[in-house]
């Protein structure tokens, strides 16, 4: 029996050392036990990468103990963990973290007693920058609360602003904050009384599609394989939530479990509703569902994280992190909206959930089912390549037509749209319309506040972030400016700060304004506004569309939030305010993007009796984005897509890795990014398309400038292969950082 481990030590930088294994532990520790060792003099957290017979590390110390069963990775995610290491370039611990909520890292695991830190009043700008500048982790701290002013769990806190205890004592004593020590009992949902959904009758293209995938979960019974993932593509309404629910309890009836993940749990409530109404009350035994997203308090995660471990809940739903559920006896992956960004995980290891997904499948034998109205084209794409089976939703699942799609071009509204806060004569008369009829519209602009900027008339100069490359838009509600990427604060100028000229106006339209001109217009309509800005509250978001529901709202406006996941019968109007956001943006996927977001919107539009509308105003009425969806039309969409991506290389045709380097200093960060971009050149294989440093299209943010190195090739292979060796050799400047992203969902 192997009496000696190597383990990753936690937060090491990928440090591996060998211990002696305790006589008494030889029959607990596997590949993957989380256990504690002494590193020099102190404790730490590691990882067991390796079991060994024997050792030549001289003067070997013996691990003082096992962390804790729930800690521990089985053998199936130490495989996915090595497999996202080598395919995303990123180191191994960092992956490992990942796959643990923060609570279940630590050496000991926490009680269900949290520290919950709350603002005792709201700060000034002039004294929160003061703070900023004389510490910047109170600062940080602060701004946390400026955004999401609900109480929250301490160490969660300190994990989400880089901060340390010694800064929430410096603020407490201050007189800023306080801290309480709360009881937590049970579940997010403990309280709550969940009832038996009503099941709907399958229409005849839903039966077909359950039939397959029942077809394909009995041969899985008899058949280790796992068969090549089914992409579901069904319009907006088409009923794809019951296939999946069907699917899910073909599974649970075979004594397996099942994975659900959606964009953003917290945005998607009815979903969620769905899936507990069919699964989470009496008489399923075992059978109930746990789910797991960023608005839950640390020692809520753990919670549901440990009633998965356990069996006592054998469905997770989930965002992203979701796809590292410990769910024993997986039977079905299913990855609804399996297009949305939101799946890409921006820090490191960048790895994109739905991809993630699919290897675990085929790690652990499950069937993987990816569901969009409008897939990716990447996956769109495998499916042509054979590599994905092809399911069709092509008609809504109550028979109603889909919404017809109106496209009001703003270049022949004049100046009235504006001054209208962006609301066109055709979407007022619909509006109107709508109100007289008892009937409720959604309102979608992505782009919060009142406006986007401000600009002098006179020398043209506009409000700027001192941090980012980014205009700062103004919030009206307390008069401030405000930077969406950095947070950065500032009170808007009475005068232009460059020529001193007093008629600094207005610039774009955001949330705000459209919510002050609504309720200018229709001064007898029930409005809701839901943004980042409105919905900071714990619960708020529930609150509204429940509100919404029950018709107590007549118009919702909202930004991305409203998008997608919102089934309304009574809504029978979409008004999208200015399509062109995100179309012209320099990213190869902006016209796919801007095609699958106008799709979606104009999704929530006529789910009842009565037919919808949608009108899309727009200053670009003859963008192939906008005209695809206008007919609700993705497969001229794809073929138009394809074809551009082909013609230019992009990906899917070629493998794609985004280098960025990142630092305060210009001079600095410029001749480094041109050192590493030779040095790719110099060391890339002939088949291995490399590019110049170039400024990023944000060029700056956050206070450090961006330069961008883009690596293209059609082996993915090949491209890993040169980036571990390049990053071996390089040695970076101080204050000059590089990642690595490999197939980017941004090149922002």
């Amino acid at each position: 029996m192997p009496s000696f481990a190597r383990i990753l030590i936690d937060r090491s930088e990928g440090r591996k050392l060998d211990y002696s294994v305790p006589s008494a532990l030889l029959d607990q520790v596997t590949i993957g036990s989380r256990v504690i060792v002494m590193v020099r003099n102190r404790r730490a957290v590691g990882t067991i990468l390796e079991l060994l017979d024997h050792s030549v590390v001289p003067g070997i110390r013996p691990l003082v103990a096992l962390v804790g069963e729930e800690t521990s990775l089985p053998p199936v995610m130490m495989r996915l963990a090595n497999w996202m290491a080598d395919y995303y370039c990123a180191p191994i611990a960092a992956v490992m973290r990942s796959m643990l909520p923060p609570m279940m890292r630590g050496e000991t695991i926490a009680g269900r007693k949290v520290r919950m830190v709350s603002l005792v009043q709201r700060i000034e700008v002039e004294e929160l920058q003061r703070i900023e500048k004389s510490a910047p982790k109170q600062g940080a701290i602060l701004k946390h609360f400026e955004k999401f002013p609900d109480p929250i769990a301490s160490q969660e806190l300190l994990s989400r602003c880089a901060a340390s205890e010694s800064s929430l004592k410096a603020l407490m004593e201050a007189g800023l904050i306080r801290i309480v020590l709360e009881r937590r009992t049970g579940g997010q949902f403990e309280a709550e009384e969940i009832l038996p959904g009503k099941i709907p009758k399958l229409n005849a293209d839903q039966q077909v599609v359950v039939g397959t995938l029942e077809h394909a979960l009995n041969d899985l019974e008899t058949n280790a394989m796992a068969p090549s993932p089914y992409l579901l593509h069904g319009v907006t309404g088409s009923g794809k939530t019951e296939v999946y629910l069907r699917a899910l309890a073909r599974t649970l009836e075979s004594g397996k479990s099942g994975l659900v993940l959606v964009p953003e749990i917290a945005l998607t409530p009815q979903t969620v509703e769905r899936f507990r109404s069919r699964f989470d009350h009496a008489g399923k035994e075992g059978a109930g569902v746990a789910v797991l997203h960023s608005h839950l308090t640390d020692a809520e995660r753990r919670e549901e994280w440990m009633r998965l471990q356990r069996g006592d809940a054998r469905i997770a739903i989930g965002a992203r992190s979701a796809v590292f559920a410990p769910l024993q006896n997986l039977g079905i992956i299913i990855v609804d909206e399996e297009h949305e960004n939101t799946y890409k995980q921006e820090e490191t290891p960048r790895y994109h959930a739905r991809d993630v997904a699919v290897m675990r499948g085929r790690l652990e034998g499950a069937l993987v089912i990816l569901g969009s109205a409008t897939p990716s084209v990447e996956s769109f794409q495998n499916v042509q390549r054979g590599k994905y089976n092809l399911l069709e939703l092509p008609r809504r699942a109550d028979g109603q037509l889909m919404p017809l799609i109106r496209v009001v071009d703003l270049r022949l509204q004049g100046k009235r749209a504006k001054s209208e806060g962006g609301l066109s004569a055709p979407l007022q008369m619909a509006m109107t319309k709508r109100l007289e009829a008892g009937q409720q519209t959604i309102l979608f602009l992505n782009r919060r506040g009142y406006s986007t900027s401000l600009l002098c008339q006179q020398c043209g100069h506009v409000c700027r972030c001192p941090n980012c490359s980014l205009s700062l838009t103004l919030h009206r509600a307390d008069n401030r400016l405000a930077c969406h990427l950095c947070g950065h604060g500032a009170k808007p100028p009475e005068r232009c700060p460059e020529c001193k000229d007093p008629d600094i106006q207005h610039s774009g339209i955001g949330t705000q304004r459209v919510e002050e001109t609504i309720r200018r217009l229709f001064p007898k309509a029930r409005l809701a506004r839901m943004d980042a800005d409105t919905m900071s509250r714990r619960g708020s978001y529930a609150e509204v569309l429940g509100k919404f529901r029950a018709r107590q709202i007549d118009i919702l406006l909202g930004t991305q939030m409203i998008a997608k996941g919102l089934d309304f019968p009574n809504v029978t109007l979409v008004g999208i305010i200015n399509a062109d956001i995100g179309l012209h943006s320099p990213d190869f996927r902006a016209g796919e993007r801007t095609f699958q977001l106008l799709t979606q919107v104009a999704g929530r539009a006529g789910r009842g009796e009565t037919e919808g509308e949608v009108i899309v105003q727009t200053f670009s009425p003859a963008s192939p984005s906008i005209q695809h969806a206008r007919h609700h039309d993705y497969a001229g969409f794809f073929e138009q897509e394809i074809s551009f991506r082909e013609a230019f290389r992009h990906p899917p045709f070629t493998r794609m890795v985004l280098i960025q380097i990142r630092g305060v200093s210009l001079e600095k960060t410029t001749r480094s990014a041109g050192h590493i971009a030779a040095i790719f050149r110099k060391k890339a294989p002939a088949s291995v398309e490399v590019s110049e440093a170039f400024p990023a299209p944000l060029e700056r943010s956050h206070g450090q400038y961006r330069f961008h190195v883009t690596l293209k090739s059609k082996s993915g292979i090949v491209l890993a292969r040169l980036v571990r060796d390049v990053s071996l050799e390089l040695k970076l400047p101080e204050g000059v950082i590089m990642t690595i992203d490999v197939d980017p969902y941004s090149l922002v």
